[in-house]
């Protein structure tokens, strides 16, 4: 038998406000690291002389890291916590971008072995950061999650534009992405200072935080709720590696043209996720995501066969509104009971994580049979199977209980 745990104290309104500002620092920094190494994909796989098929085995890399990194950060955020497991991985993170930017010069094999760090980074970091947000989410009472999403969203635009000018302004690879990793090292370890304590507030047993890293796997609701984020995440993930590369190859536009689509892209799912909350709360979680399944189908399918560049963009704009809630409501579903969070998050991110490892290959052999552009058709057929699973994000009834 187990013996209580001492409580923790629940937080000040001052402590969440601060959680709140660590947790949005942390999305925010987050999505930029990524889309300043996504935003180079076209230059690097032209320098490395990649097909299609090619490169999305290398971008393999970065899922092959989180999949490994995802099953072992639940024990790991119960242990030390999403403050300390959040800020070591950002170290992890800057130092797979140096490599990346390093080993660019030199081959194929340094730059195969930074993306599986940076895999490997965000992984657990993915999963420190959204226990943190659903316990702030928790003592606020509201709706805010899709908010930090949103914070991921707009560093990835701000990455984005950020890599559309550097690619404009000839500034090499390596220089843009060893500063990108300098500002990680020195600003996330500091805005995580701010991290509530993951277990303020919560009266559980000591053998919770375990258990719930275990049993979630055999928990039904738990793997449906991956499924569904599987599924978003494929949708945000096949956008976010593909949509540049698509519009330079299928509609031959200049590479600054084909990364602004996807920056582009990335503010329609910024603006997504900050007006999220507001509709969550007054229609839930069922009736809003089914109406983004149906956006994200219309959207990436105008994309893929618009007759003219301009609709093109319409269409990465109405895909990127489509994919904008999925993942991070997701996430919240995983949390609804918070002494299982950590656990849950977990497994649910490990499933969605599978359509990184399995979605950049997949993309990319499509792409050289049928071109990259109708691979991305792809995106509605699990769009599809989101839409008729979407039920299972309600409430389970203890967490309505509660």
């Amino acid at each position: 038998m187990t013996s209580p745990a001492t409580p923790v104290a629940p937080p000040t309104p001052e402590e969440v406000r601060g959680g709140v500002r660590g947790t949005y620092v942390t999305f925010t920094l987050c999505g930029f690291a990524f889309a300043s190494w996504a935003s180079r994909i076209p230059q690097v796989r032209d320098h490395l002389g990649l097909s299609p098929a090619q490169l999305g085995l290398v971008l393999l890399a970065i899922a092959t890291g989180s999949l490994v990194a995802l099953p072992l950060a639940g024990p790991v955020v119960h242990r030390l916590g999403s403050q300390r497991t959040v800020q070591a991985m950002s170290l992890l993170l800057a130092l797979a971008l140096a490599v990346i930017a390093l080993g660019y010069l030199a081959g194929l094999v340094p730059v195969v072995v930074g993306l599986f760090l940076f895999g490997f980074g965000t992984g657990a970091w993915d999963v420190g950061m959204n226990v943190q947000g659903a316990l702030v989410e928790r003592h606020l009472g509201r709706s805010i999650m899709s908010r930090f999403h949103a914070g991921y969203s707009f560093g990835t635009v701000a990455g984005a534009l950020l890599g559309a000018a550097m690619v404009a302004l000839h500034v090499p690879v390596t220089v843009h992405l060893l500063l990108v990793a300098a500002v990680i090292a020195a600003v996330v370890p500091w805005g995580a200072r701010e991290f509530v304590h993951d277990a303020a507030g919560v009266e559980e047993h000591e053998d919770h935080g375990g258990r719930s890293a275990m049993a979630a796997w055999r928990e039904p609701r738990t793997l449906l709720v991956g499924l569904f984020v599987l599924a978003f995440a494929f949708t945000e993930g096949t956008g976010n590696d593909w949509v540049s590369v698509a519009m330079i190859d299928g509609y031959g536009v200049p590479a600054a043209i084909g990364t602004l689509c996807f920056a582009l892209f990335l503010a329609a799912m910024t603006v997504g996720r900050w007006f999220g909350p507001g509709l969550l709360d007054r229609h839930g979680r069922v009736a809003v995501l089914r109406v983004l399944c149906a956006l994200g189908i219309a959207g990436s399918l105008l994309f893929v066969f618009a007759p003219v560049t301009p609709l093109a963009f319409v269409g990465a704009v109405v895909w990127g509104l489509g994919a904008s809630l999925g993942f991070p409501v997701g996430m919240s579903a995983g949390a609804d009971e918070p002494r299982y969070a950590a656990g849950r998050v977990s497994v649910i991110a490990s499933i969605g994580y599978c359509a990184f490892l399995a979605g950049p290959p997949a993309v990319g052999f499509l792409g050289d049979e049928y071109t990259v552009l109708r691979a991305l058709m792809s995106v509605s057929v699990l769009l599809v199977l989101a839409a008729l699973i979407t039920p299972v994000l309600a409430p389970p009834r203890a967490a309505r209980a509660d």
